[in-house]
């Protein structure tokens, strides 16, 4: 087996490299400090650079300005971004669109894909449901009026909506009496459309979207089996590369630090206790790192094995949310009193690796899926 990236893949981690080698995650005020949102808005000037490098446009084929290129393209760009904690919807402006290239109507599809490849207009996924805890797909109603390509009428409350208050558009899942999910997609500031302010432990503003009555035209709205669920395993499987790159980040500060504090006349990455623990989150990391590829690589190939993606996806997860969580504690035991100076970016990772840990499931979310696919699908 070839576990190599492709040139143009690779091509796609080195311009990210070089537009996020400027960034500094410490641009905004320190959430520790800040009672509201860190900043009004995403960095707006980033986004125009991912755009002006056509990393917008990653996914979208290339009768739409787009590059063509895949999930594996996608999170090796993420895990590049959260290595700088990049304040912008990257990872849930290219999953909307590679869901709107894949399911949705000419019409839809002419209309957003080149205008959101090019940064002028930003979608967003409500994907937490109404709580956090349950499906995002039962959060919210739907039902379309009768009458051939008749409105759909959306009701109900998805919380904790990244850059809601920033998008355009806010792909929102939703369930219809006759049990089918569909996705619609809603502009901001439409009639029967509301926000409330929510807040991350990153200092970023969420939103909770509520719909009432909601109107939207039947154009806009995704009713294709698969559509959300493919949609929701591109995004969790993006989430695994953007604590991935958080990681990496984390273990290489704390290296650099341990390598410089002395105690006793040697450097405190020398002894023996710090060194373990140390190797503990490397290993970590590894496996965060083999099993977010296979998933990526499940979702780009559509590859069919013994367990749907979403086994591998909830593998990855698992992961992803433990084990960032151990590599930002363990950044934080050996780094002492100075990891929670607000000086120091380290605290920020934290807040970041805390909001990732939980975004779309905590681990044990996904273990209880992974168990339900297990009993469901015999490995035999």
């Amino acid at each position: 087996m070839d576990f190599t990236f492709s040139e143009e893949q690779q091509a796609a981690a080195e311009a990210a490299q070089g537009v996020f080698a400027d960034v500094a995650p410490d641009a905004v005020p320190s959430p520790a400090l800040t009672t509201g949102a860190v900043a009004d808005e995403f960095d707006r000037a980033l986004w125009a650079r991912l755009a002006d490098v056509d990393l917008l446009s990653l996914l979208s084929a290339e009768e739409y300005g787009g590059a063509g290129l895949d999930a594996v393209a996608l999170c090796l760009v993420l895990r590049e971004s959260a290595k700088v904690l990049a304040r912008v919807p990257l990872l849930e402006n290219s999953a909307a669109m590679a869901a709107v290239q894949a399911y949705g109507g000419p019409e839809l599809r002419a209309e957003l894909l080149e205008r959101a490849g090019r940064g002028e207009v930003v979608l967003t996924v409500a994907a937490s449901g109404r709580t956090g805890h349950d499906p995002a797909e039962l959060a919210v109603t739907a039902r379309q009026e009768e009458g051939e390509g008749a409105d759909w009428i959306l009701d109900g409350v998805q919380t904790a909506v990244p850059w809601a208050y920033d998008a355009d558009y806010v792909v929102v899942p939703a369930h219809t009496a006759a049990d089918r999910t569909v996705v619609a997609l809603v502009p901001r500031g439409h009639d029967g459309v509301a926000l409330g302010e929510q807040f991350s432990t990153s200092g970023e503003r969420l939103g909770e979207l509520r719909l009432e009555s909601a109107r939207i035209a039947a154009r806009d709205v995704i009713d294709v089996e698969g559509a959300w669920e493919w949609l929701r395993d591109l995004l969790t499987t993006g989430t695994c590369a953007l604590a991935l790159g958080l990681g990496e980040r984390v273990l290489r500060m704390s290296s650099e630090y341990t390598s410089k504090r002395e105690q006793f006349g040697f450097p405190v990455a020398t002894f023996q206790a710090v060194a373990v623990q140390a190797a503990d989150r490397y290993i970590d990391l590894r496996a965060m790192e083999v099993t977010l590829w296979q998933a990526a690589w499940r979702i780009a190939s559509g590859a069919r094995c013994t367990l749907p993606v979403a086994g591998d996806v909830a593998v990855a997860k698992i992961w992803a949310s433990e084990g960032v969580r151990r590599v930002v504690q363990t950044a934080q035991h050996l780094h002492g009193g100075f990891g929670a100076d607000v000086d120091y970016p380290l605290h920020r990772y934290h807040a970041w690796a805390k909001h990732l840990e939980l975004s779309l499931g905590p681990a044990a979310a996904h273990e209880e899926a992974l168990g339900d696919l297990l009993a469901a699908h015999s490995l035999g």
